[in-house]
C-alpha cells in the first residue's frame, strides 16, 4: 500500500528535499491537495498518476514549495555585489560581459534585486546579464510578469520602488529597463545534465535552499556551484548555510552579513572604489551603537560551566527538530517569531549552543548587535568549537570595529574547520 513516506522519497530523489527539514505534515498536505485536485481515489491511485505524468509531478513539487522572498532580502549581499562588480570586476575587465546566476530564483525578487543593485551603482546595462533558474513553472511565470504586491516590499525606506516600479492597480510593475537584464529558465540544480548547459559565472546567488536538503545532497549541490563559479567569482548563500561552504575549498569573502564566499587561495584585488563609499543607495537597517567601558571584559567569565541534565537519544532528536523549525523561521525573515520560539526553547530545554547561536543571528539581523554578541558568546562558552558562531561573531566584531578580535575568531574558525569541527 502506498504511503506518504514513498512520496517523500520521490521528492527527495527528484528535487533533493529532505522530509526532516520541511516536515512530514507539509508533504502530506501537498499530496492530499493534489490527490483531490486530480480526483484520484486514494494514495495508490495518485501514486500511479504522478509516475505517469511529468506535469503532475511538477504540480506536486509546486504544491510543496512555499517561497518566502522579497526585494533586497539581506541587503548586505546586494551591496557586496555592487561593490565587487563596480570596484573590482569592471576595472579589471575593460571588455566582456559580467555573468550572474540566481537559483532558485522563485518569483523573481532576487534576480531583479541584483539587476537594480547594479543599475543603481552605475554599472553599464550593456555589460551584464543575469540567468535566473527555478524548478517551478508557476513561479517563473510570476517572475516574467514582474508585477508584485506589497508583501514583496519590506522595510521602511522603499526608494528603489519609486525609482524602478510604477503603480499597477494596487500592485507595482517593474520597469522594462530592469526586466530585460534577467533571463528566466526552467531547470533543476539536481539534474545530472544541469552543468552541461551552464557556463561559469562571476556572481552566484544560491540562498536559503540548501537548508531543505540532506547532507549528501548539500555536498553535491555545493560541489556543482563551485564548478560554476569563476576563479575570481563570488558565491552568496543564506546565513544558516555559511558553515557548509567552508568544507568545499571556499573561504569567506569577509563582507559582514553578506554571507559571501570565494575559491580558496584567491587573492582579491584592491577595489578601485573605497569600501567606505555607499555605491548602492538603498535603505540600510539602523543599528544600535555599542559602547564599551575601557578595560572591561567583553563578557564575565564564570568559574564553572552549568551542570546539564542527562539527555536521552529521543529527547535529543526532539530538541534538534524544534531548533530546525526555529532556524526555518529565521531564514524566512520571521525574526520576532524565531526569537520568541527560541526563548521558549531555552526555558524548557535548558542551555544550548545552537539555540544561543540562533538567538544571536536573529538579534543581529534585527539591528541589535549588543544582544547578538552576548548570545554568540554564550554559544561559544557552551561549545568553543561551534563553527557557525565563530564565523558570525567574527563578522559582527568587524562591523563593530574590533578588527583584532574578528581576526582571532576567523583563525579559530579555520582551525575548527581543518579539524573537522562543528
Amino acid at each position: 500500500m502506498t504511503t506518504i513516506t514513498e512520496f517523500a522519497d520521490l521528492l527527495r530523489t527528484t528535487m533533493g528535499m529532505c522530509v526532516d527539514t520541511v516536515g512530514q505534515s507539509v508533504i502530506e498536505s501537498a499530496v492530499k491537495t493534489r490527490l483531490s485536485a486530480c480526483k484520484s481515489k486514494d494514495l495508490e491511485d495518485y501514486w500511479k498518476h504522478v509516475h505517469a505524468s511529468d506535469t503532475e509531478l511538477q504540480q506536486l513539487i509546486d504544491a510543496v514549495i512555499v517561497p518566502e522572498t522579497w526585494f533586497f532580502r539581506t541587503r548586505e549581499a546586494f551591496d557586496a555585489l555592487a561593490r565587487g562588480a563596480c570596484g573590482q570586476w569592471l576595472p579589471a575587465h575593460p571588455e566582456g560581459e559580467l555573468r550572474l546566476l540566481s537559483l532558485p530564483c522563485s518569483s523573481g525578487e532576487e534576480p531583479y534585486s541584483m539587476a537594480m543593485a547594479l543599475l543603481a551603482a552605475g554599472f553599464p546595462e550593456s555589460r551584464f546579464q543575469i540567468d535566473a533558474i527555478d524548478i517551478s513553472e508557476p513561479l517563473l511565470k510570476r517572475a516574467r510578469k514582474a508585477v508584485y504586491g506589497r508583501n514583496s516590499f519590506r522595510g521602511k525606506d522603499l526608494g528603489f520602488r519609486d525609482r524602478f516600479f510604477e503603480p499597477a492597480g494596487g500592485q507595482f510593475r517593474l520597469a522594462e529597463a530592469v526586466r530585460k537584464q534577467v533571463r528566466f529558465h526552467h531547470g533543476n540544480l539536481l539534474d545530472p545534465h544541469f552543468e552541461q548547459y551552464t557556463a561559469a559565472y562571476d556572481f552566484i546567488f544560491c540562498r536559503n535552499v540548501l537548508i531543505y536538503f540532506d547532507r549528501a545532497t548539500q555536498d553535491r549541490v555545493v560541489q556543482g556551484l563551485t564548478r560554476l563559479l569563476k576563479e575570481d567569482g563570488f558565491l552568496f548563500v543564506g546565513p544558516s548555510e555559511s558553515g557548509l561552504m567552508l568544507n568545499h575549498d571556499l573561504v569567506s569573502a569577509k563582507v559582514p552579513q553578506a554571507f559571501g564566499f570565494r575559491h580558496k587561495g584567491h587573492v582579491a584585488p584592491k577595489p578601485a572604489v573605497s569600501p567606505d563609499v555607499n555605491i548602492i543607495q538603498l535603505p540600510k537597517p539602523k543599528r544600535a551603537s555599542v559602547k564599551r567601558v575601557a578595560g572591561s571584559p567583553a563578557r564575565p567569565i564564570p568559574m564553572v560551566k552549568p551542570a546539564l541534565p542527562a539527555v536521552t537519544p529521543a529527547q535529543r532528536v526532539g530538541k534538534e527538530t524544534g531548533l530546525d523549525e526555529i532556524s526555518r523561521l529565521a531564514d524566512q525573515g520571521r525574526l520576532s517569531e524565531a526569537i520568541q520560539r527560541c526563548e521558549e526553547f531555552l526555558q524548557t530545554s535548558g542551555p544550548s549552543a545552537r539555540a544561543y547561536h540562533l538567538m544571536g543571528l536573529a538579534h543581529d539581523a534585527t539591528g541589535m548587535p549588543t544582544e547578538a554578541e552576548q548570545y554568540y558568546r554564550k554559544a561559544l562558552y557552551l561549545d568553543p568549537g561551534h563553527h557557525e558562531t565563530l564565523v558570525h561573531l567574527a563578522f559582527l566584531l568587524e562591523k563593530l570595529g574590533d578588527a583584532a578580535g574578528a581576526e582571532r575568531l576567523h583563525r579559530r574558525a579555520e582551525r575548527v574547520n581543518a579539524a573537522g569541527g562543528a
